[in-house]
């Protein structure tokens, strides 16, 4: 494999070899991981950054529709959108679900989008482990807007938000307690909180939802990143595009005002120290769980804990004591 011409290409805006750049860098081979390395660092070089935008949101609320309605309003602007859908894994195959590529037909014809579903596998957040990468790729082949869909929504899905520039939490009207469902984490990660399905006769229930969410943001601390009046909550409808020109008019401006008072550098350096750290500590499992040792020795520790011999915690202590003085 021709690690130049794929960058080349990649960097020339081509959707094919950004789809096999991506592959490689989802590849777990070691000989694969040290072509993805070299692919990255050659990709650096040309500088490019997109609007990256996260989006959560409850199962059902239409997190999908939103996108391909949301992108189909990007692309009739003249910007290129690359979308990364993470979707649920088998727990056979480990490949996707859902593909969410059938899902957003229409924008998947866009000459000017880019549609990739990754399969979440073991990844916390219902983010694919390698979907920081992607994302780098993306903005090397010359997107200006990355959006990135997750599998929904939960106390660890604030993983998702150290991929963002702007962190879009989905919800639906009539939740019931959803209000109180949801986890206050990832109210306070969320920049804007977007009610869909404001249409028909759901209407008066989202303007419903949207003012109790607007009420509950209000109860929280205003982060210093941040203007006055945000975190928000907006209705949109994405069958019938209503609210979508809004909602975009909002993101662009946070964007930008992060981007003039100095907190949009600051937090792109803190997301990279994040996956530094991270990738550290992936690495770190990985090489233990290489050694045959380390893996027979768990073995053993785990029969005594499922015969009742020793309680997990002793054994853990026990694994891990063992591990930082073999000798």
């Amino acid at each position: 494999m021709d690690v130049s011409e794929i960058a080349d290409k990649v960097a020339a805006g081509d959707r094919r070899a950004l789809a096999r750049a991506i592959t490689l860098v989802e590849s777990g081979r070691a000989d694969h991981r040290a072509l993805a390395l070299e692919l990255a660092n050659r990709l650096r070089e040309t500088g490019r950054q997109a609007l990256r935008i996260g989006l959560s949101g409850t199962p059902g609320v239409g997190k999908s529709t939103f996108i391909e309605s949301f992108g189909l309003m990007l692309v009739g602007q003249g910007l290129r959108v690359a979308v990364l859908a993470v979707d649920p894994s088998s727990a056979r195959s480990g490949g996707s679900i859902l593909g969410d590529k059938t899902r957003m037909e229409r924008l998947s014809r866009e000459p000017l989008a880019f549609i990739r579903p990754s399969p979440s596998q073991t990844h916390l957040g219902g983010v694919a482990r390698r979907t920081r990468e992607a994302v780098g790729l993306c903005e090397a082949a010359g997107f200006d807007v990355v959006l990135i869909e997750t599998v929904g929504v939960g106390q660890s899905e604030t993983v998702a938000a150290e991929l963002s520039d702007l962190f879009i939490l989905l919800l639906a009207p009539a939740g019931g307690d959803e209000l109180q469902g949801v986890k206050r984490g990832i109210m306070e990660m969320a920049d804007i909180i977007l009610v869909n399905k404001a249409d028909g006769d759901l209407k008066p229930a989202a303007l419903r939802t949207c003012a109790d969410y607007a009420g509950a943001l209000r109860l929280l601390r205003r982060r210093p990143q941040d203007p006055d009046g945000v975190p928000k909550a907006l209705t949109v409808s994405a069958i019938q595009d209503v609210g979508l020109a809004k909602a975009w008019e909002e993101m662009r401006a946070l964007a930008q005002w992060r981007r003039d008072n100095g907190h949009w550098d600051a937090r792109r350096a803190q997301q990279s120290r994040h996956w530094f750290e991270d990738e550290v500590r992936q690495g770190l499992l990985a090489a233990l769980t290489a050694s045959p040792d380390i893996r027979a020795m768990m073995c053993k520790a785990g029969d005594a804990v499922a015969n009742g011999d020793i309680t997990p915690d002793s054994a853990a202590a026990k694994v891990l004591a063992k591990i930082a003085a073999p000798n």
